[in-house]
């Protein structure tokens, strides 16, 4: 004998519950990644300027008070990020520990000259600033030079907004298609329900009454597709963090739940709106267009 027909309709509506959740979930995960990446846009541009080094070399006849002097008002600046000296000895020793021989053998003498490190703040890196800043330095009498890469500062910032600029596009664009798709999945859903929603109707359930449990069990739906995206990306994250130790440092919690609240308000605002319209469409309609 058949499975009676009740058993088979339910099955069906779970088929298609599990199929509007996981196609939810889907584009947030999408869109959740996205938000992410440009969410911490910011923090890794700041990282990746933090690695650029203006190095100060010292005259050999700057006295000790001076280079004191000097590494006192570095390190009290509030655009340093960090200032390290490196005597001229510590310079030659490193040297010739990466060509693999002591040159100084050869000359006689140690040519280096006595140096600070200086690694700028984020905010600092940029070609005005940074000329500045290196301005600042040179004019003290016992400073020999400021030496850094003007070049590649000026290209740096360019690349980080054009990709800036790039992720949120790209976030706008996935951001629409991600409406528009849950929006159809939702629509579609309700389509195989337009006899119910008009049946109720005409034997007179008020329209609000009709439309709040479809809109609360979309909703629902809405909410667990975006707790299963929000743990593929918590998934994801751990994985890229162990391929990328360095990445835990760039990804703080308050900036993944940031990105977690909004997937959740995203799928809020998606499936309620569109089950809302979805629903009305069909209680307008008239009965001779249900077919």
């Amino acid at each position: 004998m058949g499975k009676p027909y009740h058993v088979y309709q339910r099955r069906q509506l779970i088929r298609s519950y599990i199929s509007v959740v996981v196609s939810i979930g889907l584009v947030l995960f999408v869109v959740g990644v996205l938000g992410l990446l440009v969410l911490n846009t910011q923090r890794v541009a700041q990282h990746v300027k933090e690695q650029i080094v203006l190095t100060v070399f010292l005259d050999d006849q700057a006295k000790e008070v001076e280079v004191e002097q000097l590494k006192t008002m570095l390190a009290l600046a509030p655009f340093t990020k960090s200032a390290l000296f490196i005597s001229k000895a510590q310079a030659a020793q490193e040297h010739s520990a990466e060509i693999g021989e002591d040159f100084m053998d050869f000359l006689g003498y140690n040519p280096l000259k006595d140096a600070i490190d200086l690694r700028l703040k984020g905010s600092y890196v940029n070609t005005l600033s940074v000329d500045s800043i290196s301005t600042m330095i040179s004019d003290r009498s016992y400073v020999s030079e400021v030496v850094y890469d003007r070049p590649l500062i000026g290209l740096l910032n360019e690349n980080i907004e054009r990709i800036s600029l790039l992720l949120l596009i790209s976030c706008g664009f996935f951001l629409i298609v991600s409406i528009l798709l849950i929006n159809n999945s939702i629509r579609l859903s309700i389509y195989a329900k337009r006899m119910v929603i008009k049946t109720m109707q005409l034997v007179g359930a008020r329209k609000g009454f009709i439309r709040r449990p479809f809109v609360r069990r979309y909703v629902l739906l809405g909410l667990l597709s975006a707790l299963l995206a929000c743990g593929g990306i918590w998934g994801l994250l751990q994985v890229a963090i162990d391929y990328v130790p360095n990445l835990s440092e760039l990804m703080d919690i308050e900036t993944i739940l940031m990105a977690f609240g909004g997937v959740v308000l995203l799928s809020f605002v998606i499936t309620s709106l569109s089950a809302t319209l979805a629903t009305q469409r069909y209680l307008n309609l008239k009965t001779d267009f249900l077919y």
